[in-house]
């Protein structure tokens, strides 16, 4: 451990590439491995009905909507460590809140608290890397990135292997059991937040609310970045849809549950696998053009799904719209790093990652309502739309410059 504190101290940057892999991966497979699929049988076993599901499922992301931009602007103030090691607690506490619960109502509180975990670790670590790696933020935030969604996909896979090996047990066993994984995982992530080391925090005491108004007014003023969080929220709400719908529209098609999970399977490792690329050459070229570049293939893919009628070609869809996720996210990110001012990065990431949240989830709310209305094809086209009149609003936000710029038009 004293080896790893010095890394951390000296800051090399395969020590720090190596740290932020194992925060990400750690953090995200014991957040989502108490949620994915646990969580929806889980509440079903002590009672709860369908309203009851959906209403415990939004209160994590609401946490995210509500805490990422605030805590974004708390961290520029009182420095990244606080938040980080306030985060890791967290994510070590909240999976044992869950073996407390025997009435679904609860679970609407603790899901609602884990949610604050990524919520402050997503613009804390997106800030962290912005300042130390300020030549290679692209590329270190596409590792990072593929580092949670490694942790994301083999999070399901564990969580069902325990709720299936447990299964013949009597009482809610099967489901605790996968809870006191996600807190054995938390743990490396709470002694990782404890190692990183800062230099220069301020003392603490109670931001006046003029701050946050300030970084808020400062962030939506700048019209480069009130662009670029419109191209996440864009493709977030995109992402949302695709996931929620797709698989309903498979299954009206006879396509199989096995073959739908390969679909989704093979746009998680194209994310995975392409992010860090991506990243890299986000540090090399105009971030703008790869933005524009990932929003179009995103939209066209999202566009063509009413369309696509074979699993080859929907395999090849589903591919392509990963491809654009991992193109235009990684580059978002970086983008909003040039452009913030240098003391409300942790702000600016922050209201990226909020609007990013509002994106998911109004995805499947609204494109629901359009399906219910008008049907599929309408449903995912809306999304396609949106792609395209973002795109626009995006290329007309960031003509000019591409550096730093607190231009307010």
């Amino acid at each position: 451990m004293d080896t790893a504190r010095r890394g951390l101290q000296a800051g090399p940057p395969r020590g720090m590439m190596y740290y932020f892999f194992l925060l990400g991966f750690f953090a995200i497979f014991s957040t989502t491995i108490s949620k994915t699929p646990v969580l929806p049988l889980f509440s079903q076993a002590m009672g709860a009905d369908d309203a009851v599901i959906g209403l415990i499922a939004v209160f994590s992301p609401l946490a995210g909507i509500l805490f990422s931009f605030p805590m974004g602007v708390v961290s520029d103030h009182f420095g990244r460590k606080r938040l980080l090691v306030a985060s890791g607690a967290v994510f070590l506490i909240a999976p044992f809140l869950y073996l407390l619960v025997s009435d679904p109502a609860w679970l609407i509180p603790v899901r609602f608290f884990h949610g604050t975990a990524t919520a402050i670790l997503g613009p804390v670590v997106a800030a962290i890397i912005a300042e130390r790696f300020p030549a290679r933020k692209g590329e270190m935030l596409g590792q990072y990135s593929s580092a949670t969604l490694v942790g994301r996909t083999i999070a399901p896979l564990a969580g069902g292997a325990i709720i299936s090996y447990f299964v013949m047990y009597p009482g809610l066993l099967e489901y605790r059991a996968v809870y006191l994984v996600a807190a054995l995982a938390a743990v490396p992530v709470f002694v990782l937040t404890l190692l990183y080391r800062e230099t220069g925090s301020a003392p603490l005491n109670v931001l006046p609310f003029g701050v946050f108004r300030q970084s808020f007014v400062t962030f939506f003023a700048n019209r480069r970045l009130r662009g670029t969080a419109l191209v996440d929220m864009a493709t977030y709400f995109a992402y949302g849809a695709f996931e929620t719908f797709l698989p309903l529209l498979l299954a009206s098609r006879g396509i199989g549950a096995y073959e739908t999970g390969i679909i989704f399977a093979v746009q998680v490792l194209v994310i995975a696998a392409t992010k860090p690329l991506f990243g890299r050459l986000a540090d090399r070229v105009d971030k703008r053009v790869q933005i524009v570049a990932g929003l179009v293939i995103i939209g066209s893919a999202v566009g063509v799904i009413p369309l696509a009628s074979s699993f080859p070609v929907l395999l090849a869809v589903s591919s392509l719209f990963g491809l654009g996720m991992s193109i235009s996210t990684v580059a978002t990110s970086a983008y909003v790093a040039d452009v913030a001012q240098k003391e409300c990065i942790g702000a600016s990431m922050g209201a990226l990652s909020s609007i990013m949240d509002i994106g998911q989830s109004a995805g499947p709310l609204v494109t629901g309502i359009v399906i219910v209305a008008a049907g599929y094809a309408a449903g995912f086209l809306l999304s396609f739309l949106l792609a395209v009149a973002v795109t626009v609003v995006f290329v007309v936000s960031v003509i000019g410059p591409g550096r730093r710029d607190t231009e307010s038009t």
